[in-house]
């Protein structure tokens, strides 16, 4: 079997995308799907995603970790779905979308420098504030610690302690680091079902930039990642209520393909 795909990347978090609108992929294929997102022996990609039909909204967004399991939200990877959507024609300017988290919506601009996606994320109804830490769902469960810096710091080794400690490590979490640059962030963020650090994780800002707002009282964060910058702004309704809460950042088309498919 022939299967075309796209490739996105949003900051450095690289996907797989798949119109399934026909409904002719196997989403039940872990190992190919696995294989589709290994680095050496595939297409090499954070994760899969297909595009399917939905009633009452423009598509529908189904989201699988490199290790072929269907995962939580992607913030990213809704910005990057969004300007595949765009470039099948399924939406132009604004897009409604549901996801496993529930709905969205978006707003694509493209200008010189590409496709820019400005997506809103579910809001946030409980923020646990630990000694060292907080822990939040923005889609997907995210444990925030803050770091005096990032030079020499091992986001790999420090995440998966934690993600792999007596709390998580059942279900487990996405951990992400934060220090401040003036008044802005850098995130790094290990990735649970990736099991590595990614170059950036749409979620992650998002839930870093909600904890930041505890220590500085903001509500809009420029944030750099290894792979780019976003920014994050949000209503802060109280301590454990946010609303409005938008992820924006570019979405690129890196390129097609078809995959020959022996399984």
């Amino acid at each position: 079997m022939k299967l075309e795909f796209s490739k996105y990347q949003g900051t450095g978090n690289d996907f797989v995308l798949i119109d399934n609108r026909k409904g002719h992929f196997n989403s039940n294929n872990i190992s190919l799907i696995e294989k589709l997102c290994d680095r050496r022996f595939g297409i090499g990609a954070d994760g899969l995603m297909l595009l399917e039909n939905a009633e009452n909204y423009d598509f529908r967004m189904r989201y699988y970790n490199s290790d072929g399991k269907e995962g939580s939200m992607c913030g990213n990877g809704g910005r990057c779905i969004v300007a595949f959507a765009y470039h099948l024609g399924v939406v132009s300017q604004q897009a409604k979308f549901i996801a496993i988290d529930g709905e969205h919506e978006a707003k694509i601009e493209e200008n010189t420098d590409g496709i820019q996606v400005s997506l809103k994320m579910i809001d946030v109804d409980a923020v646990e504030q630990g000694e060292d830490f907080f822990y939040l769902n923005t889609g997907s469960p995210h444990f925030v610690r803050f770091i005096p810096e990032h030079k020499n710091f091992d986001t790999y080794a420090e995440g998966k302690k934690i993600r792999y400690n007596n709390r998580f490590a059942k279900e487990g979490t996405n951990v992400n680091f934060v220090s401040f640059q003036d008044q802005k962030l850098n995130v790094s963020t290990y990735e649970r079902g990736v099991e590595d650090e990614t170059y950036s994780c749409g979620t992650g800002v998002v839930a870093s930039a909600i904890s930041a707002s505890f220590l500085r009282d903001k509500n809009r964060f420029k944030i750099t990642t290894k792979g780019g910058k976003l920014e994050v702004f949000f209503t802060k309704v109280n301590a454990q209520q946010i609303t409005n809460i938008w992820l924006i950042g570019p979405a690129t088309h890196v390129f097609d393909g078809v995959f020959i498919c022996k399984q």
